[in-house]
C-alpha cells in the first residue's frame, strides 16, 4: 500500500517545477503501478504548447480557467473546474491559463521521475 500526501512530496524530487507551473508525482515508475498521478499547475497568464509522444495523458480540472486547443484541428475548449479532458492520440495541445490552473493527470506509461516539460514533449535524461 502507497499511502503521501502533498505535503510529504514538496520540495522533493518529485515536485518539479516545469517552467510554466509545477507538477507534484505522486506515482511513479518505481512505485509499479504502470501509470503516473501527478497534481500538475498552471501558471496565470501563461501559454504552452505540448505534444507527448511517449506518453498518453489524462487531466481533471480540480480549479481555475482557460482554453484548451487541439493544435491539429484547432478546436478548442474551455477549461474549469469539473471538465476533463484526454490526449489518446498523443494529440499536440495547447494549454492557456486565464486564471491558475490546478489538476489532477494520470500519465501512461508512468514517468521515470525526471521529465520535464519542454517545447513539445517530456524529455527524459533517463534511458527510457
Amino acid at each position: 500500500m502507497i499511502v503521501t500526501s502533498l505535503e510529504k512530496i514538496t520540495g522533493t524530487l518529485r515536485d518539479v517545477a516545469w517552467g510554466s507551473g509545477r507538477s507534484r508525482r505522486f506515482l511513479l515508475q518505481q512505485d509499479n503501478m504502470g501509470f503516473s498521478l501527478t497534481d500538475t499547475t498552471v501558471d496565470a497568464g501563461t501559454r504552452v504548447t505540448l505534444q507527448y509522444d511517449k506518453h498518453l495523458e489524462a487531466c481533471y480540472l480540480l480549479s481555475g480557467n482557460g482554453d484548451l486547443t487541439n493544435e491539429e484541428t484547432g478546436e478548442q475548449h474551455k477549461l474549469e473546474a469539473g471538465v476533463l479532458f484526454a490526449l489518446d492520440k498523443h494529440d499536440r495541445h495547447s494549454v492557456y491559463a486565464h486564471s491558475a490552473l490546478r489538476m489532477v493527470c494520470v500519465f501512461s506509461p508512468a514517468l521515470v521521475g525526471d521529465e520535464k516539460h519542454s517545447s513539445n514533449e517530456l524529455d527524459s535524461p533517463s534511458s527510457y
